[in-house]
């Protein structure tokens, strides 16, 4: 069963984080103001990173599904 499946939780959690940084990104820009101008750069390059992540273990995790 996947919730078994430590690999398929990393991933699970992973993508859970890039949707909070993007919620977040997303509701500082909506907002505006002075953080806005200073952090937003910053919060969508976080996004990148951890998207990337998720990616990469996303991608490891059904390379191994199909290898049995």
């Amino acid at each position: 069963m996947l919730l078994q499946d430590p690999l398929f939780l990393v991933a699970t959690a992973l993508v859970l984080v890039v949707a909070g940084i993007l919620i977040f990104g997303i509701g500082t820009f909506a907002k505006g103001g002075e953080f806005n101008r200073r952090n937003a750069n910053r919060i969508m390059r976080w996004r990148l990173y951890a998207q990337f992540v998720a990616v990469v273990v996303i991608v490891l995790f059904a390379w191994l599904k199909t290898k049995g």
